[in-house]
């Protein structure tokens, strides 16, 4: 099927009860793996895109692959631009099929943050493109993007409901103790917050940084309101320790498709646990 808009995914998430997983594709392999996974869970997906991954494939290239991943399926599949933090770029992936984007503004002064998204919001809403904002600063590292521990803060409650008083922005990512990367412990979210965000707001929640999140606090985020969960670090970990076993067991093989094929296969598994989690099986 044609690629659909997040937030057509997000609302039915929102008032089911459960969350979308966004996973991020950066090659062929981690394309194939999320369709497949959705497949297998009969569970929407949306596949997303770091600044950094399309410098690495190229938009073109991470564009079409989504598209021909989303058309040789039957469940809904939307592709999202992940962390946009330069408007060219965002005007770019809007004009070049993505059915969802999100301008990271979290760095700016608020007022500087709304009018940011609101012209975002202002190119691709006429054209059915779903928009994300995000409003407090997540600690660790996406791609380019670094946020210390001293720099990073939570999202204020009653910032967010201004927030998407000004914008109408269609779903928000929020600080409430997740962190990029891999963690040097066990994140403490704070469900209070969130859960007042939530009443502010009205609108679907996005956690990022949920890799290495106990799956207990991934369903009560989901419980409070998240309908959108971000993984890429455990799908580096699993599609990298799967290519690493091959290579220690077979240090003379040279052929990419018997080394990269176990990653693909370990990627699926992972997704599909996650999917699991979210709550989103059979709700394609």
């Amino acid at each position: 099927m044609p690629l659909v808009a997040v937030s057509e995914l997000l609302w039915k998430a929102d008032r089911e009860g459960y969350a979308v997983g966004a996973f991020n594709a950066n090659n062929m392999e981690i394309v194939q793996a999320i369709v497949k996974a959705a497949e297998l869970e009969n569970a929407p997906v949306i596949m997303q895109a770091s600044q950094g991954a399309l410098n690495y494939a190229g938009l073109c290239y991470i564009t079409e692959m989504v598209k021909i991943a989303a058309e040789s399926t039957h469940v809904p599949v939307a592709l999202h631009l992940d962390h946009g933090t330069d408007f060219a770029q965002v005007v770019k992936c809007i004009r070049s099929g993505f059915t969802s984007v999100m301008y990271d503004g979290s760095k700016l002064p608020l007022e500087e943050n709304i009018a940011m998204t609101k012209k975002v919001l202002e190119i691709a809403r006429p054209i059915g493109v779903s928009v994300e904002a995000e409003l407090g600063k997540i600690g660790g590292t996406e791609d380019h993007i670094h946020v210390s521990e001293r720099e990073a803060m939570f999202t204020d409650p009653e910032e967010a409901k201004y927030f998407v008083e000004q914008t109408g922005v269609e779903s928000l990512a929020v600080a409430i103790g997740t962190a990029h990367g891999q963690y040097k412990g066990e994140p403490k979210l704070d469900f209070e917050r969130l859960a007042k965000i939530k009443e502010l707001t009205r609108i679907p929640i996005v956690l990022h940084g949920s890799s290495g999140v106990p799956d207990e606090s991934i369903r009560k985020a989901i419980e409070l309101g998240v309908c959108k969960v971000n993984i890429d670090t455990n799908i580096r970990e699993a599609f990298v320790g799967a290519m690493r076993k091959v290579i220690a067991e077979k240090p003379d093989e040279i052929d990419p498709r018997k080394i990269l094929g176990p990653a693909r296969d370990a990627t699926v598994e992972i997704i599909r646990e996650k999917i699991r989690i979210f709550g989103s099986s059979n709700k394609a």
